[in-house]
């Protein structure tokens, strides 16, 4: 699957067809639907709406036969690393590799970035080992590139860099990297 530019399919879950593409403004509010029982598990942190808008040009969504069943967004954080964010699949479509193909769309965009590392904070280690992702040992930045981090307001960065203002919003997640 390719994320890029264009929209791709393959076969989904049923017989449908499930296809990986950009998001769209109109998609804000099936992504939160995706996100909210995320949200409520306590998996993924709760976004404001007008947050999802501006995040929109990052997101890609995934349809089965026209339904929106995940989402997955990808944020450059410097000019070599970028995070893996706000990836959910449905309930009806978990484990039919729809979160596969939209990690793998997302980790080509990096690629079409010129972005070599991939960062994500996550539960669901196993899928991301799969996929090629270790656990973060130490700290994947240099002391000045880290320096530079610590101006942004991006909680996400933030949590890369594994600050303690963003220590309840993570406890029991894991830091894991993935080198393209």
């Amino acid at each position: 699957m390719t994320g890029a530019s264009s929209s791709s399919a393959a076969a989904g879950q049923d017989g449908g067809v499930l296809s990986v593409r950009r998001a769209r403004t109109s998609d804000v509010r099936g992504i939160r639907g995706l996100v909210g029982p995320l949200v409520a598990k306590r998996v993924l942190l709760a976004k404001e709406q007008v947050t999802l808008y501006e995040a929109v040009p990052e997101f890609l969504v995934a349809e089965d036969d026209g339904e929106l069943v995940g989402c997955g967004a990808l944020h450059v954080f410097w000019e070599d690393l970028a995070e893996v964010r706000t990836l959910a699949v449905s309930d009806t479509a978990r484990g039919g590799g729809v979160g596969g193909a939209l990690l793998e769309a997302l980790l080509d965009d990096a690629r079409r970035l010129g972005v070599p590392r991939v960062f994500c904070l996550t539960f669901e280690v196993d899928f991301f080992t799969r996929h090629g992702f270790t656990a973060v040992q130490g700290s994947p930045v240099t002391p000045d590139v880290f320096a530079e981090m610590l101006r942004s307001h991006d909680d996400g960065v933030a949590q890369f860099l594994d600050l303690a203002r963003v220590k309840p919003n993570t406890l029991g997640n894991t830091r894991m990297i993935r080198h393209l």
